[in-house]
């Protein structure tokens, strides 16, 4: 794997799915698809959390395929621009992930006494997920930032 600071530019093509940090979208696409379904399939007690995390897992899903599916087709033909918006997304994706997560560990941490046990271990699945996606988000963003200071 080629790394992110030896070409300014996006990969095309497949070979997006062979270069570093953009290999991350698959990870963060699983991680994001997980934590939307077990958010939407669990009850949270505060109806305002859920709202936030679902909007959160929704958006970064939905941005992260669009991004993939536009890079896999070398919509953005090299322009440094789309440099620019590849660190700006994933800048943005990892503050809401990280917001969502610390969210859903609060909640689940404060009505671990009120939730059937059932329920509590899906929220304690959702958090775990919900951190593995910040994680990849946080480090997709570092390298595009790497990236978008050497373009």
């Amino acid at each position: 794997m080629s790394s992110a600071t030896s070409t300014a530019s996006l990969p095309s093509g497949l070979a997006v799915l062979t270069t570093f940090p953009d290999v991350l979208f698959i990870p963060e696409i699983i991680f994001g698809g997980l934590v939307w379904i077990l958010v939407a399939s669990t009850t949270v007690m505060v109806p305002m959390a859920q709202g936030w995390i679902m909007f959160v897992s929704v958006f970064c899903f939905v941005m992260s395929i669009s991004l993939l599916c536009l890079y896999l087709c070398g919509v953005h033909g090299g322009s440094r621009s789309w440099v620019t918006l590849d660190a700006f997304c994933q800048g943005t994706a990892a503050l809401f992930y990280l917001s969502a997560a610390v969210l859903e560990a609060y909640i689940t941490y404060n009505y671990s006494n009120t939730l059937l046990y059932t329920i509590y271990k899906e929220n304690i699945a959702a958090v775990v997920f919900a951190f593995l996606a910040t994680l990849m988000y946080v480090i997709h963003k570092v390298y595009s930032l790497l990236r978008w200071k050497s373009s």
